[in-house]
């Protein structure tokens, strides 16, 4: 601080003609101290760490130097703890506040706080970009370990909202109080060795983290990747702790970002107390580095109002940038008496100590930045209007000094925006400015100590990380894992257990039609309608045309019985074709036999035009040829029946005419008058909405079935009931002909085969509509070919046994035996 404000005063631009004064009061750690303090300074009065007296909170003091030039502002309040009672007190006297330390979000509300401000980020950020971290590396089952403060608490609720939707789980939550931290960090530190979770995130100071280290060496749990907030990141003290280099090698954590200030280390190596006779934090310094006493000097003879200029003062804390120690004279001083006197050669320079060491500033950082945000806030609020400035003053304050109240500075102050001498924008987003921080990694020496190495860094939300200059706790590149579950691979999905976390799952293969191409998939995805699912459930592939073909075995065997009983029936049709002139043959209308059994060779040859590939064509003779054969069949057995019927009936006295009506031509224009109504039925059907090709999606599989798809039902309809009605006919005469006195009534044959062939076709029915596929094919080549055998061995069967069998019964007598 006390840098920034001689850099300031030397400055020709930044107020200019203005010098500024400061007043460093200790705030001795507790906050009522801290608060004192801040009092004493805002009052002008001076305190000590060591005052037996309690704190004085009048307020009588500074209200009696409002109207003097001591306006002041308040660097300080390393903690959330003493902003917050700072901020409250002064709050209502408008006495700014610029905090380098404190940085709990709660601070961020402008009704409590209107006069905090603070040079380091709100804890939100630190905690996102950690977030950040988790996603990045895929780490889903993380510990974490938390001071029971606001920092803690905040912290890992900014961390927990920041995962939620990355699918990242705490594995524990542990908490540390410094009253009890022996005690806490043990029952962590069980808690860590018995935990899964490899990846541990800590928010908490670094004296905590120490304490947790020793316990975790006690039970030698080497093998965690520990993720460090910026309170214990860059902690010299544990970088150089033996049992800590054992127990968290390859930390990476998020850190106060770190800048150069030039000329500041030649600024600290040419301190001397003798130039410095009234500072105090210096000379205790070199009593303790150099075992000497400088000259005596009446180290209070200072006072800000030597300066004509505004004062600005600062209270330092505990851990203060420079790392001096602060205590008061009384507790802290060495006894001069015990020293000798200092010869006046001795010299920082050359000397290696953490004081002089200006490779790591971060919280001294924030400090210089607080003194400038001071500085350009009070150059704003004296720069003159326009034209008011004095001629022969090149500057852009004014030639006098105005007298104004804080709270004009306080103003000034949230409005600033400058850029510093190292060339960064700074200014003020409420009470945060832009949050900025370094990314650091723990990586062992070749000497095995632990060195501090920037990895990369954050700018707002943004993450910029060197991944390959990371060295882990595993003491390679091979970044850790941490999960609960192991990704799912390909072909499955991610099914939570019940009562588990989100991250803990099992992996269960994607159903059939279903994939997954990625590792870690939720859910699998459905193929379309025309692609289904490999083996492996990782693609979709084409599905493949399936139809009834000759080539499979249900296709061969449908194809087999198909020509089998083409074969007999024309083994039949040559067997009555040379017994035509027997009596068997002649007595049963020969010509009907041959007509019948040339239909049943068209019933067995139509089932073949349902085998293969469906087309256009084959779609539309399907169904016209079976419609027709059947028809033709049917209407021959009809015809055979009732010219039975007329035959009996005839012999009937008054009867004989019956018979002239169903003469041999009037049997034959029978036949093609109800084969004729089924041909117009089909016909009308193929030329309106035939059947055509079609693909069936909707059969779930990994092949999709061609079939003719029928258009129209109602035709489909027609054509079966035509049959149906004309088997129910034909069923009902040959039953009312069974019982007729003939030795050989082939009423009774066509009974028996329209009521096989009946019963096929209504089953048929419920087999075909329940049906799918190639499978509807096959139970209507089925239907087709059963009642077709039906027809042809329980009509022909008998007369064929006894045509080649008993020729001694193939007789007239014997015939027309009764």
């Amino acid at each position: 601080m006390v840098f920034a404000v001689e850099e300031i005063n030397h400055s020709k631009t930044l107020l200019p003609g203005v010098k500024l004064g400061y007043h460093i009061s200790d705030s001795c750690g507790p906050p009522l101290w801290a608060l004192r303090a801040a009092l004493s300074l805002v009052g002008g009065d001076s305190t000590s760490c060591n005052s037996a007296e309690p704190p004085d909170y009048s307020t009588e003091g500074i209200k009696e130097r409002t109207g003097d030039r001591l306006v002041p502002l308040i660097i300080g309040g390393a903690s959330t703890v003493e902003g917050q009672i700072l901020s409250r007190i002064l709050g209502p006297l408008s006495v700014p506040l610029i905090s380098y330390l404190a940085s709990c979000p709660c601070l961020n509300d402008r009704l409590q706080y209107p006069n905090f401000f603070r040079t380091i980020p709100s804890d939100i950020y630190q905690a996102r970009a950690i977030a950040q971290l988790a996603i990045r590396f895929n780490w889903t089952w993380i510990g974490a370990v938390i001071a029971n403060n606001d920092y803690g608490h905040v912290a890992i609720k900014v961390f927990q909202e920041e995962t939620q939707g990355a699918r990242v789980c705490l594995a524990f939550v542990e908490t540390l109080d410094r009253e009890n931290i022996v005690s806490d960090a043990r029952r962590a530190a069980l808690t860590i060795q018995a935990s899964a979770a490899r990846v541990i995130l800590m928010f908490t100071w670094y004296t905590d983290v120490k304490e947790l280290f020793m316990q975790l060496a006690k039970i030698n749990v080497t093998d965690r990747q520990f993720l460090a907030s910026e309170a214990w990141s860059t902690s010299g003290d544990l970088l150089q702790n033996v049992v800590t280099s054992k127990v968290a090698s390859g930390v990476v954590g998020v850190a106060i970002r770190s800048s150069a200030m030039p000329g500041f280390e030649n600024y600290l190596r040419n301190l001397n107390p003798i130039h410095h006779p009234d500072d105090e934090f210096l000379k205790e310094f070199w009593q303790a580095k150099f075992g000497c006493a400088p000259e005596a000097t009446n180290l209070f003879s200072y006072s800000p109002s030597s300066f004509k200029s505004v004062t600005l003062t600062q209270m330092y804390g505990k851990g203060h940038p420079l790392n001096i120690s602060a205590s008061s004279p009384a507790k802290g001083s060495l006894q001069k008496a015990s020293l000798p006197p200092c010869s006046g050669t001795e010299s920082l320079e050359g000397v290696e100590h953490p004081f002089t060491d200006t490779s790591q500033l971060r919280v001294t950082y924030n400090v210089y930045l607080a003194v400038y945000a001071a500085a350009h806030a009070l150059h704003r609020l004296l720069s003159c209007p326009d034209g008011d400035s004095s001629p022969r003053n090149n500057s852009s304050t004014c030639s006098y000094l105005k007298h104004f109240a804080p709270i004009e500075l306080l103003q000034h102050l949230n409005n600033v925006n400058f850029t510093t001498p190292q060339g960064e924008m700074f200014y003020f987003q409420g009470a945060d400015i832009p949050a900025k921080y370094d990314l650091v990694n723990w990586q062992k020496t070749l000497e095995g100590s632990q060195k501090l190495v920037l990895i990369g860094r954050v700018d707002g939300l943004d993450l910029h990380l060197n991944e390959s200059a990371i060295q882990w706790s595993t003491g390679s590149n091979q970044v850790p894992i941490s999960v609960c579950s192991k990704s799912c691979p390909p072909g499955t999905r991610e099914a939570n257990r019940k009562g588990e976390p989100l991250c803990c799952f099992d992996c269960i293969p994607c159903a059939a039609g279903e994939i997954s191409n990625k590792t870690g998939s939720l859910h699998c995805e459905r193929c379309p309608l025309e692609f289904w699912s490999n083996v492996e459930r990782t693609a979709c592939i084409p599905r493949q045309l399936d139809f009834l073909s000759f080539n499979e075995i249900l296709g061969i065997t449908l194809t087999t019985a198909a020509v089998f009983g083409t074969i007999v029936t024309t083994a039949v049709f040559m067997v009555f074709l040379c017994y035509r002139q027997t009596p068997m043959v002649r007595a049963n209308n020969s010509e009907l036999s041959f007509l019948l059994l040339l239909s049943l060779k068209l019933c067995f040859l139509c089932s073949l035009v349902f085998i293969g590939r469906p087309s256009v064509w084959s779609c539309r003779l399907q169904q016209a040829a079976f419609g027709i054969s059947f028809v033709l069949c049917v209407s021959c057995l009809q015809v055979k029946t009732i010219v039975v019927l007329a035959a009996f009936r005839s012999a009937r006295p008054g009867a004989e005419a019956l018979i002239r009506w169903f003469g041999p031509g009037q049997q034959r224009g029978s036949v093609c008058l109800l084969t004729c109504i089924q041909i117009i039925i089909c016909a009308i059907w193929l030329s309106l909405s035939p059947p055509v090709p079609q693909r069936d999606l909707g059969f779930q599989g990994s092949k999709v079935t061609l079939e003719c798809a029928m258009a129209s039902v109602v035709g489909f309809s027609l054509v079966l009931g035509y049959i149906g009605l004309l088997a129910c006919t034909c069923l009902l005469l040959a039953f009312l002909a069974r019982k007729l006195p003939d030795n050989f009534n082939e009423a009774k044959l066509i009974t028996f085969s329209m009521l096989i062939f009946c019963a096929v076709w209504v089953a048929f029915v419920p087999a075909y509509v329940s049906s799918s596929g190639k499978y509807t094919v096959a139970v209507e080549i089925f239907a087709i070919l059963a009642s077709s055998y039906g027809l042809l061995f329980c009509i022909f069967a008998p007369k064929c046994f006894i045509i080649l069998l008993r020729p001694e019964k193939n007789n007239k007598k014997h015939i027309m035996a009764r």
